[in-house]
């Protein structure tokens, strides 16, 4: 299984930035950098073993108060700018 790590910068939301381990189309490692630690702790933890594609379905427009973007918004954004970018493909 393919293994990769990816660094996304985070825009409009506390945390400064998302790093990201892979294996394959499934996420083994997910850590926020800045923010409300337990609740980047939470959502990480929540989220190791499952495939992309869901992340990104379950996450993606979620807000944060009277913000645009969440930390959870965020982390899908870098999830479908690794898949865009043609690093891995999501399963259908």
């Amino acid at each position: 299984m393919n293994k990769m790590s990816y660094v996304f910068k985070t825009s409009g939301v506390c945390a400064r930035e998302i790093e990201i381990e892979l294996e394959g189309n499934y996420i083994s490692s997910v850590e926020f950098i800045g923010g409300c630690a337990g609740n980047a702790l939470g959502i990480s933890s929540l989220l190791v073993g499952m495939e992309i594609g869901e992340v990104i379905e379950r996450l993606s427009g979620i807000s944060c108060g009277n913000k645009i973007s969440s930390c959870p918004d965020q982390l899908a954004k870098a999830l479908e700018e690794i898949i865009n970018h043609c690093y891995l493909k999501a399963e259908a």
